[in-house]
């Protein structure tokens, strides 16, 4: 695979409809990164499909996860791709992700185009993600045994927001330095840990915003150590009437993705104020994290499964275009920034 129509089908056609954020930030990028970074994202959209469909019981997804991560090592392991597919063939709702699955031969034929140094990356970042993805299976079992797990301590919760994304800040960073002249003079290493950070940021936000919905298929990402400082039981949680009572639990999952969001700050200034693309793409995820902690803080209903609290698609298109008249100023960048995390703290 190797023409441009081809890409076209998989960065326009199927990557638009399984992300439609994520696309926009892909369409922002520079093109020297926009191809390994897309093709990292659909490798990884494609194993979260098998992760998350009700079509297979637990035990034949983590089956076809291990499946998947072999492929991802050994693109030429054409029986495991095969297999993938017929597992799902037809069974899938959500006809993107269907076709999604069926392209699987495809996105590793591109994989194999690669520079040797990005399909190291993208392969590691991959079977990192996919890894996230089986810590889930293996330790929230509750869709078919009914019973509520939760994460024991924060150590937990920092190694899954890690997994799951921590790994693609790594990995962004890494991409970003190896096809971008003018990023040659960052420190690599502390700009790695940045972005990793920025990850979990960003992470820490979609388990705040999807508690709800999450408890009732089994699985607690906040830990029982912060529930016991909040005198919390699972089953509180459970009841939407509980969500002024759980305010402080919320407070302190905020605080800590303002913290890590500290070093997102961080990461996005250090990018060179003319690369405009690259600071576009890390500020508008930052700004809709932020945009996203402040609707929460705000909310009397957090735990209410039958209300999704998220920025409205109007509201990004303007900060959007507010951030084209700031992306190239560290100060104003700075004073927005501060502006929206106390929001996150005042809307309380």
């Amino acid at each position: 695979m190797n023409n441009q129509a081809d890409k076209k089908l998989l960065f326009q056609g199927i990557l638009k409809g399984v992300s439609r954020s994520f696309y926009l930030t892909l369409r922002v990028l520079p093109a020297a990164v926009r191809e390994p970074i897309g093709l990292a994202y659909l490798l990884a959209r494609a194993a979260d499909t098998l992760a998350d469909t009700t079509v297979l019981p637990a035990g034949q997804r983590l089956a076809q996860l291990h499946k998947f991560k072999s492929c991802v090592a050994t693109p030429d392991s054409a029986a495991d791709c095969a297999d993938i597919q017929s597992a799902l063939q037809g069974q899938l709702e959500n006809q993107d992700e269907q076709r999604l699955l069926a392209l699987l031969p495809q996105l590793f034929s591109l994989l194999a185009l690669q520079s040797e140094q990005d399909q190291g990356l993208i392969r590691q970042v991959v079977a990192t993600l996919t890894d996230g993805m089986v810590f889930d299976l293996n330790t929230f079992s509750a869709e078919e045994s009914g019973e509520l797990k939760v994460l024991q301590q924060q150590s937990e919760l920092d190694r899954y927001t890690y997994l799951v994304a921590g790994c693609v800040g790594e990995f962004w960073t890494k991409v970003s330095v190896t096809h971008v002249a003018a990023l040659s003079h960052w420190d690599s290493n502390g700009l790695t840990e940045l972005g990793l950070r920025f990850g979990q940021g960003l992470q820490m936000t979609n388990i705040l915003r999807d508690l709800p919905r999450d408890l009732r298929i089994g699985r607690c990402y906040l830990p029982q150590a912060w529930l016991d400082q909040h005198q919390l039981g699972n089953e509180q949680l459970l009841d939407k009437s509980n969500s002024d009572l759980a305010k402080p639990l919320l407070q302190q999952g905020i605080n800590l993705a303002l913290l890590q969001f500290e070093a997102a700050q961080d990461y996005l200034l250090a990018i060179p104020r003319h690369c405009i693309r690259l600071r576009l793409a890390a500020l508008w995820p930052l700004m809709i994290g932020l945009g996203t902690l402040e609707k929460l803080s705000a909310s009397n209903h957090w735990l209410d499964v039958d209300i999704t609290i998220k920025v409205d698609r109007q509201w990004v298109y303007k900060m959007m275009l507010k951030s084209l008249f700031m992306v190239a100023s560290n100060g104003l960048l700075r004073s927005w920034i501060k502006a929206k995390a106390k929001q996150c703290i005042a809307a309380n």
